[in-house]
C-alpha cells in the first residue's frame, strides 16, 4: 500500500484509480499519460532525432484523453509531424502515412508536392492509382 499522489489516501500499488479522489494511478508519484513514448536524448535544434509515441494524456478540465502526437526529425505514432513521418495522419517532408501532407508521400490519402499514392493531389507531376493535378481539381 502506497499513499495516493493527490489525497495520500492509502491505497494499493496496482490500483488505476483513487477510490476516494479519482487520481489514474495513485500510487505512482508522477503519472503523464497511458502508452509508450520514446524521446531520443540527441536534438536537431530543439526537435528530438527520434520520437515515437503511442501515449494518451488523461482528461482534464473537461477534456476528453489526448494523444501526444510524436514531434521529431524522425516521427512515428499514431499523429506524428517531423521531418520523415511513419504514423497514421502525419505531417512531414518524407512521409509514410494513412493521411498525410508530405513532399514525398506514400500514403492511402494524401497532399503532396509530388505524390506516389493511391488517391491524392498533386502540383507537379503525381503517379498513383488515382491522382488528380490541384488546378485540373480546382477547374482552373
Amino acid at each position: 500500500m502506497k499513499p495516493c499522489r493527490e489525497c495520500n489516501r492509502e491505497v494499493s500499488e496496482q490500483a488505476v484509480a483513487c477510490p476516494e479522489c479519482g487520481a489514474p494511478m495513485p500510487a505512482r508519484e508522477q503519472w503523464d499519460g497511458w502508452g509508450f513514448e520514446y524521446k531520443s536524448e540527441t536534438t536537431i535544434g530543439s526537435w528530438p532525432l527520434v520520437h515515437i509515441s503511442f501515449k494518451y494524456r488523461p482528461a482534464s478540465s473537461g477534456l476528453p484523453r489526448r494523444p501526444v502526437p510524436a514531434k521529431g526529425i524522425i516521427a512515428i505514432g499514431q499523429f506524428a509531424v517531423g521531418f520523415v513521418t511513419i504514423s497514421q495522419f502525419g505531417i512531414g517532408v518524407v512521409s509514410i502515412s494513412q493521411f498525410t501532407i508530405a513532399g514525398y508521400a506514400l500514403a492511402q490519402f494524401a497532399i503532396a508536392f509530388q505524390l506516389i499514392a493511391q488517391i491524392g493531389i498533386y502540383w507537379l507531376d503525381g503517379i498513383g492509382q488515382v491522382v488528380w493535378s490541384l488546378p485540373e481539381l480546382l477547374g482552373l
